[in-house]
């Protein structure tokens, strides 16, 4: 058993970029260690003030805003992350870019970036494992669990600020390819379209395009076609949820092998071809700064093994029916 303990009265300021997730999100990132159910507690009992006033879990933070975290100590099994397993340890050898501030790690498809949701551990808690000297590991943004590829990490807290200062002014460049459904039009370059979250009964969450959602932008530039298939360069400049899946869902281009957006009997069709039954979403490049006064750091990562039979197959020009 580990003992957590955050013993004084916390004041934290709302930084831009933390601004505009939910109040229960940011303690849960504040006080890691702390049970859900507790954060929830503080929250229904008041023990948590946004701007000395009391605010429920729905409560979404704005920049500037001054939070009073109460004093909090619990006691909780620490959950071990087994470094034994190939998965695990094959993090390491999947790191495409390291130096003494940042790391660029060529994510595998599914698994999470972090704990949670079933999970019990993700990439950042086990690359803490698999590192347990190193002072400083924290996910500088997120992949979806069935997305692959470049997934940046920072390895000093001024690093973490510097890398959030440039997603929040769009100078961070993340490319991804994708197979969609069909004949991407080559004039189609980019898709502006809200995107608002919804939570079904079954506590799936979906994202959808609606007026009262949120400004989201995404780029597009077709790279190849096949019968019935195009493989497209998406580069999101916003940074929505589900973004790239839904806005080809929008315009009628559903990539192949998403359960929640794409088509049905194409990702049945991948399937029984014995081709692939994951999502076609990988991260191939990311472009960055790490200082000011340095120049922009662009790493790629190749495209896995078994999205590139599926582009080899389609090459042939081979049916899916």
């Amino acid at each position: 058993m580990t003992d957590t303990s955050y013993p004084k009265v916390q004041f934290v300021e709302v930084q831009p970029e933390e601004a505009g997730q939910r109040i229960d999100n940011f303690l849960m990132k504040k006080l890691k260690g702390v049970p859900k159910s507790r954060i929830y507690k503080m929250l229904r009992k008041g023990e948590v003030r946004v701007n000395k006033g009391r605010v429920k879990a729905e409560y979404k933070i704005n920049s500037g805003d001054s939070v009073r975290i109460p004093p909090v100590r619990v006691s909780a099994s620490k959950t071990e992350v087994p470094t034994s397993l190939n998965k695990v340890q094959d993090l390491e050898k999947s790191i495409l870019y390291e130096d003494e501030r940042i790391i660029v790690l060529n994510k595998p498809h599914g698994m999470a970036v972090h704990g949670g949701s079933g999970m019990s551990y993700g990439v950042i808690e086990a690359l803490r494992a698999l590192r347990p000297k190193a002072p400083y590991l924290e996910l500088v943004h997120r992949l979806d669990r069935d997305t692959s590829g470049c997934l940046l990490i920072a390895k000093k807290r001024s690093a973490l600020r510097y890398l959030h200062q440039q997603l929040q002014k769009k100078s961070m460049s993340k490319r991804y390819w994708a197979l969609v459904n069909g004949q991407w039009p080559e004039k189609l370059k980019l898709v502006e379209a809200p995107l608002a979250k919804n939570q079904v009964k079954s506590g799936e969450r979906l994202v959808k395009v609606t007026e009262q959602g949120k400004a989201s932008i995404t780029s597009f530039r077709v790279l190849e076609k096949f019968a019935g298939f195009s493989l497209v360069s998406a580069e999101p400049i916003t940074g929505r949820t589900h973004q790239i899946r839904v806005h080809a869902q929008y315009v009628g281009h559903g990539l192949v092998g998403d359960p929640k957006y794409g088509d049905d009997l194409v990702n049945q069709a991948m399937k029984a071809h014995k081709l692939s039954d994951r999502l076609f979403l990988h991260a191939y490049s990311l472009k960055f700064k790490i200082k000011p006064d340095t120049k922009p750091i662009s790493v790629e990562a190749p495209l896995p093994k078994e999205l590139e039979a599926i582009l080899n197959h389609l090459r042939t020009g081979k049916s899916l029916g």
